[in-house]
């Protein structure tokens, strides 16, 4: 496949996502302060400008998840950076999305996890060495490395603690956009079932 094929499909692949997203109320309460990211990488992504994301982010209007704009490359550092940094340890990942964390979607996450046979993971921030945390672009290596040395392998879901001046966050790893945004569907209305009881 070229690579402008490859670039329409992963740019189709996200507005696919988005759309279930957007469909989905009960993401809502997955939304965090920072809002959510979904982010897409080529195959031999080296750059934030090979890695499409979603302008300006998701957020919440009038109750329903909402993206701000379109699909775009270079669209999102953070998100760019954690595909690029995830695939030297694991090759499948090409896309990541961001959401909420909080002690009672822990528990709904680690659950379905369980279910699914899928790997669970945590980062706690307040191990990250000052070297790390203080020098640009050194906090990525250090948190996929952690990750992967802690567990032995990368998690598709973990979360990272609060840190100073940073909200917890959930983080889903696949290997493309509608695969990561069905997983986070499938949290959100487990979390909005608990959330009724």
């Amino acid at each position: 496949m070229k690579k402008t094929e490859e670039a329409e499909v992963i740019l189709g692949d996200l507005v696919s996502a988005v759309n279930l997203l957007q469909a989905c109320p009960e993401f809502t309460a997955l939304i965090p302060e920072v809002r959510v990211n979904l982010a897409y990488a080529l195959p031999d992504a080296t750059t934030r400008n090979e890695v499409a994301a979603i302008e300006g982010r998701i957020t919440a209007v009038r109750g329903l998840p909402h993206a701000a704009g379109a699909p775009a490359w270079g669209a999102s550092d953070h998100l760019a950076r954690r595909i690029i940094e995830a695939r030297k340890y694991d090759a499948s990942v090409n896309a990541a999305l961001n959401f909420k964390c909080d002690e009672e979607i822990i528990e709904v996450v680690r659950s379905y996890c369980v279910e699914r046979g899928f790997l669970f993971g945590w980062l706690d921030r307040a191990e990250e060495p000052k070297d790390a945390s203080t020098r640009d672009g050194a906090s990525m290596p250090w948190k996929v490395k952690q990750l992967f040395t802690k567990y032995g392998a990368l998690p598709r879901l973990f979360y990272e603690g609060a840190g100073w001046g940073k909200e917890p966050l959930f983080l889903a790893l696949g290997k493309d956009a509608v695969e990561v945004a069905t997983t986070a569907i499938e949290i959100a209305r487990r979390y909005a079932k608990t959330r009724k009881k």
